[in-house]
């Protein structure tokens, strides 16, 4: 039996082929005037993980604070049954429009530095590689 390999790519489908399908995704959030920064990597795109990430946010905002979220229009975004804890607000963007989320910028750089075109030998590998990643983008000024 083959190695279980996969190319992360956020947002598109990897050129190449790939054998077997396990995703990890990163959920992030930063704040540069504060230079503060919040995200996961977790295996799913969808409401009950979108929850998880504010709930880590809300944890990264100071105690008299309130954050303000740009989002984009996916459906985990924008569903009533997100959970959004009391210290955040959502700003939701018009559809179509990822040029006025200044994030896409920090995902473009993450898949130009240490993310696109590698092979992983696992899930595990690709999971720890997206952790590895976010922790350098944390750390950078």
């Amino acid at each position: 039996m083959g190695t279980d390999w996969a190319v992360v790519a956020f947002g598109t489908r990897p050129l190449g082929a790939c054998a077997g399908h396990k995703s990890a995704y990163i959920f992030g959030a930063i704040c540069p005037e504060q230079g503060k920064g919040a995200g996961l990597v977790l295996p799913f795109c969808n409401t009950e993980t979108m929850s998880l990430h504010l709930g880590e946010i809300s944890l990264a905002v100071a105690p008299d604070a309130h954050a303000v979220v740009l989002m984009d229009q996916a459906g985990w975004h924008t569903t009533g049954k997100l959970d959004v804890p009391a210290n955040i607000s959502i700003v939701v963007l018009p559809a179509k429009c990822p040029e006025l989320n200044p994030v896409e910028n920090i995902w473009q750089f993450m898949r130009d530095n240490w993310l696109s075109n590698r092979i992983f030998t696992s899930h595990d590998n690709i999971v720890d590689h997206c952790c590895e990643a976010r922790n350098k983008l944390i750390h950078q000024p």
